[in-house]
């Protein structure tokens, strides 16, 4: 078993399975669709994508939705931690308040579905707030995430020695003091592969948003399909956007793993 885990974690041998599958998927959709008599037209994509005018290079609908998709995931994750950032804390203080309402906000979001949360800003919270699209799909994605990213926090102050906080007393300092300059730096190296990859997982999860038209990739993969009904060519489209996004992601935490492996 463990040879075997070590041949699968080859990059060459991961990579010649991921392109298997894409191609038994690519292969078993075209074999539907020519069954079903439909009429490909993948010369008509690459408009979608980009246009060469007299004035240069001009992006398409894709690429601009790609972007506003890249903007979103950007401003949930930044607010995503800054929320996880504070729900550890308040359940690592040791006030007996402070862990319950960490434990409270914990439970509430992660036993409630994505979706659901994206109704519940967008239609109940949106009209009282005065929340946009935007907004409620940036909120929606940070608080979810904000759970996922404070156990990352919480797991990376925890797996530092209580030798270190213990060290740090000796010497006087007080445990603000401790954990802003000891802990911190030493579990900064646990926390930023997970955190890496947490951010991949926010940028699949924001696909979601386009439920309530959020004007971003998938959004504009539907506007595009409902105008030309290229259903395949556009949704293979897409995830090979998407797809070239998460996979350029992975590889730097790959790479980020590689730099702070604490072993």
């Amino acid at each position: 078993m463990r040879r075997l885990r070590r041949i699968l974690n080859v990059p060459v041998v991961a990579v010649a399975i991921y392109l298997a599958v894409m191609a038994g998927i690519v292969w078993a959709s075209y074999t539907g669709a020519r069954g079903m008599g439909y009429n490909w037209q993948w010369y008509r994509v690459p408009k979608y994508i980009y246009t060469l005018t007299d004035n240069g290079f001009e992006p398409g609908v894709i690429l601009i939705g790609l972007w506003a998709s890249v903007r979103l995931s950007a401003a949930a994750f930044v607010l995503a931690t800054l929320l996880g950032g504070l729900v550890a804390a308040l359940r690592l203080s040791g006030l007996v308040v402070g862990r319950g309402v960490s434990v409270i906000y914990l439970e509430l979001i992660r036993n409630i579905p994505l979706l659901v949360l994206l109704y519940l800003f967008y239609y109940v919270l949106g009209p009282i707030f005065g929340l946009t699209r935007w907004s409620a799909a940036i909120l929606t994605l940070a608080v979810f995430h904000s759970a996922l990213i404070s156990e990352i926090f919480r797991a990376g102050v925890n797996s530092v020695a209580q030798g270190q906080w213990e060290a740090a007393a000796a010497i006087g300092m007080s445990r603000a003091q401790a954990f802003a300059f000891i802990i911190i730096p030493q579990s900064v190296r646990f926390m930023l592969p997970p955190l890496t990859g947490e951010a991949v997982h926010l940028i699949k999860s924001s696909a979601i948003v386009s439920v309530i038209a959020v004007a971003e990739l998938t959004t504009v993969g539907r506007n595009i399909i409902s105008d030309t009904y290229m259903s395949f060519e556009i949704w293979f489209t897409i995830a090979a956007v998407y797809l070239a996004l998460t996979l350029i992601l992975s590889f730097g935490v790959s790479l980020l793993e590689r730099r702070l492996n604490p072993h």
